[in-house]
């Protein structure tokens, strides 16, 4: 299938009192998409050159630190920021010679009021079969916040079903979804905490999963404290079950108990999931990062409401 990419850099002033006031600037090459305030790199996101997935390889704080880490010598299918799970029987997590791949198509550049990012259009295959199992729309939104200062990133994705499938059915283990594996030195006293202040369900060791409208992680990223959050959004087609785990790595994952209770999309409405990442320079109480979760879910004309289902 031939591939399209759509080269652009786009330009505009952002000038809201709740988020930052520099120019954001989204530079398209042949491989990778940046995004900056100013001359601050925010993210950069991998499409070109990848063999099994697309994925977000930086992800940068205000002051400039970098948390994630890319295709680690312990897990090389650990991408930095990325979004998988079985399809169909398929695993699109792993990379090896049976498992699916996320075909790239096209990028498009994007601005909204106070925010740069992009769609990519992106084809789940099932290589041995050579068929498409699902065909996905994602979109990389970034504001840079002011107080307290922070990178903000929506992620949504909307996935549908290719013409003259019936069905999709999504699955996988406790830990797929959008999954995020940092960089080798946050792996150590990091701590992870959530909206409710719960312990969550052992899995197995160390790895957890619990019910909670966000879970952030704090640690120190090469001698800089960071805390990382991530937000649930309330439309999403189930509340996430947040996957963490501290050995012998930590790990942070958004995922819907597709292990347990498998999604099956159908009919020609897309399934959208859609999901937020807050990055602040040093140590964050949970009432900042509550207020930030408030502000993105305004940010995106939404309400802070959910209840969790007595099944989790």
């Amino acid at each position: 299938m031939k591939q399209i990419v759509l080269f652009a850099v786009v330009v505009f002033a952002v000038g809201t009192q709740a988020f930052g006031e520099s120019e954001m600037k989204v530079i398209v090459d042949d491989c990778c998409v940046k995004v900056q305030s100013g001359e601050a790199r925010l993210l950069s996101y991998r499409y070109g050159d990848v063999p099994f997935k697309p994925y977000a390889d930086k992800l940068l704080s205000p002051s400039g630190v970098n948390i994630l880490r890319d295709a680690p010598h312990d897990h090389l299918h650990h991408h930095a920021l990325m979004l998988a799970f079985n399809v169909d029987g398929k695993n699109y997590w792993e990379e090896h010679k049976n498992a699916g791949t996320q075909r790239h198509l096209a990028i498009e550049t994007l601005t909204e009021k106070g925010a740069a990012g992009f769609t990519e259009r992106i084809d789940w295959v099932d290589t041995k079969k050579d068929v498409v199992a699902l065909e996905e729309t994602r979109k990389l939104l970034l504001r840079s916040v002011d107080e307290p200062k922070a990178t903000l990133l929506t992620w949504e994705s909307a996935l549908s079903l290719p013409k003259g499938k019936d069905q999709a059915v999504i699955e996988g283990g406790h830990y797929h979804g959008l999954g995020m594996r940092f960089i080798e030195s946050m792996d150590k006293d990091g701590v992870f905490f959530n909206a409710d202040g719960a312990d969550g369900k052992v899995v197995r060791g160390d790895e957890k999963l619990t019910p909670s409208r966000w879970c952030a992680y704090t640690a120190e990223a090469e001698g800089h404290r960071v805390t990382v959050a991530m937000f649930d959004h309330p439309s999403n087609p189930r509340p996430v079950l947040w996957f963490t785990m501290h050995t012998p790595f930590a790990y942070l994952s958004a995922t819907m108990n597709y292990w347990k209770e498998p999604l099956t999309l159908k009919g020609e409405a897309p399934m959208v999931l859609r999901y937020g990442v807050a990055l602040l320079d040093g140590k964050v109480a949970p009432e900042e990062v509550e207020s930030l979760y408030k502000r993105w879910l305004s940010s995106l004309g939404e309400r802070p409401t959910r209840s969790i289902p007595a099944r989790y």
